[in-house]
């Protein structure tokens, strides 16, 4: 997709639809260091869609940042419903935080500070929770995405979605290796691998979207 289309589409259906607190919270999240890593409102825009679909209630997200993504959830979800939101870094969540309180939706959101991997683990401990969550959102250390993969077809019910983030790894997945600079390289190796998994896997209906940065949607078919 060619950059006029990008500025096209945000312009033209993306802004103009854009809940004011996520509007907030994207220009807060603008003045981060790594303002990049917040979910692209596009893709948002997408992942709005689906939860709606899906009718979603219960969700994970792994990899929160400022909480684009997961203020969008908690907009979208309804008023009883329920996010396990899990990252390392509070600090970098506690900067979208105001925004998520002042649209009153921080009831729904359970903030685990930890490695996603024990949590995902603390989780599939309760037997109640397998197969219980509508929906997942992984946007985090792309070496861990198998790992995830695994655990997330056991607690996401069968008809539920996973997407996961950043799967076209700024386009480098569909370039020759010698033409991938030094810094994306190691990234582009476990994508490549992951994304042929995913377009494998017997248990996941895929699509795999060139939105943002690359979205991969899985239906878990049993």
């Amino acid at each position: 997709m060619t950059r006029h289309c990008c500025r096209y589409l945000l312009d033209t259906s993306v802004y103009p639809n854009e809940p004011e607190p996520l509007k907030e919270l994207r220009e807060v999240s603008a003045s981060h260091p790594s303002y990049w890593m917040g979910t692209a409102p596009d893709a948002g825009q997408l992942m709005g869609i689906l939860l709606k679909l899906i009718n979603a209630k219960r969700t994970i997200e792994i990899g929160v940042f400022t909480g684009y993504s997961l203020l969008l959830t908690a907009l979208t979800i309804p008023e009883d419903g329920k996010i396990i939101a899990i990252d390392v870094d509070r600090e970098a969540y506690e900067m979208g935080f105001p925004i998520i309180k002042k649209a009153s939706v921080e009831h729904k959101v359970n903030f685990v500070k930890s490695e996603a991997l024990q949590a995902l683990d603390d989780l599939m401990a309760d037997l109640d929770n397998e197969g219980s969550f509508d929906f997942a959102f992984v946007d985090a250390d792309k070496v861990n995405y198998l790992n995830y993969h695994e655990r997330l077809m056991k607690l996401i019910k069968v008809g539920g979605l996973v997407v996961y983030d950043n799967t076209l790894w700024r386009g480098t997945v569909a370039m020759p290796e010698d033409a991938v600079g030094e810094k994306y390289k190691g990234g582009r190796k476990l994508l490549l691998e992951f994304n042929n998994l995913l377009a494998n896997d017997a248990r996941v209906q895929i699509c795999h979207a060139s939105i943002g940065d690359g979205m991969t949607i899985c239906r878990r078919l049993h």
